[in-house]
């Protein structure tokens, strides 16, 4: 990086030439150059007071001297520092230890295709190709570090899934680095982590509320794991046997006749609740779509 941008901070300094001229005139007057201000509102004020103390001069029949001027934040004025010189004044020669600088298109190309992607086409890449919306991408380019872990997390898999991994970063990994004052850079999990996780939510292996609370925690605790042997290892992949889950599905139909009841008798809301102590009874590693499945049938039989 060559520069935060950060004003207020020294990090970068602002000059402004500032000139006026008569409505009938066609060209404007005499350049004042105020230097080295520390602020957008600083940039501002500083030529607005220019111009009026420029017109106040013309008005009196004076003309504006050529010169550099400071500004002073406290009264709001610029100050006179020096005139300005000519080409003659600064004594320029040519220095003969520094030959022509030749920049050829060969190479010109070859760091432009070396550079990294800017922040107005990482947003083209994440509203175009990935279909994020404006506001998911402007949050996720408002810093370069988190813009890059996005993009390399997002090349890892289809542009489906763009929209989960946006809804990560910003859930989950944003609240465990805020909660520790870290920046992305600090964060335990490198983008393939991170995409095996997604993975396994996309192919119904794992449910999302699972795979938040039990498997991300552990691979934070565990960062040399990977998503897939470390749900296997701790149990949390989904409950595919239709077999199993059929039983389970009798058990909590036959814990509460009296909701059956409400629901074969037109009462259909009630698929959630079933739904819920289905999901206590697996400790919420049930196959989602086979289990609302098997519950219908169970309800409808």
């Amino acid at each position: 990086e060559i520069c935060d941008g950060n004003m207020e901070e020294g990090s970068l300094r602002c000059d402004a030439n500032v000139s006026v001229m008569k409505k009938e005139a066609t060209e404007y007057g005499t350049k004042v150059e105020v230097k080295n201000m520390n602020s957008f509102r600083n940039v501002q004020r500083a030529i607005e007071h220019e111009i009026v103390r420029q017109i106040q001069i013309l008005e009196n029949g004076s003309e504006v001297d050529s010169e550099t001027r400071g500004f002073d934040a406290a009264s709001g004025t610029t100050n006179g520092q020096r005139s300005k010189e000519t080409m003659n004044d600064y004594r320029y020669f040519p220095e003969p230890d520094l030959p022509p600088l030749i920049i050829d298109d060969a190479w010109l190309h070859r760091v432009q295709a070396e550079l990294p992607a800017l922040p107005q086409q990482l947003y083209a890449r994440f509203t175009g190709e990935l279909g994020l919306s404006d506001y998911d991408a402007n949050v996720l380019i408002d810093q370069k570090e988190v813009a890059q872990y996005f993009d390399d997390l997002a090349r890892l898999l289809p542009p489906a899934s763009a929209k989960a991994a946006a809804n990560w970063i910003m859930g989950p990994v944003k609240s465990y680095l805020n909660e520790r004052a870290l920046e992305i850079n600090d964060f335990p999990l490198d983008p393939g982590q991170l995409a095996g996780i997604i993975e396994l939510i996309e192919a119904g292996k794992i449910n999302y509320s699972v795979a938040s609370k039990q498997l991300f925690p552990y691979l934070l605790e565990h960062p040399q794991a990977n998503a897939t042997g470390a749900a296997d290892q701790l149990g949390l992949l989904t409950k595919a046997d239709a077999g199993e889950l059929e039983a389970l599905v009798q058990q909590v139909l036959a814990a509460n006749p009296a909701k059956v009841a409400e629901y074969r008798a037109g009462k259909k809301s009630l698929t959630g609740m079933f739904m819920g102590e289905l999901m206590k009874l697996t400790g919420g590693k049930a196959d989602p779509k086979l289990a609302n499945q098997l519950l219908r049938q169970g309800l409808d039989g």
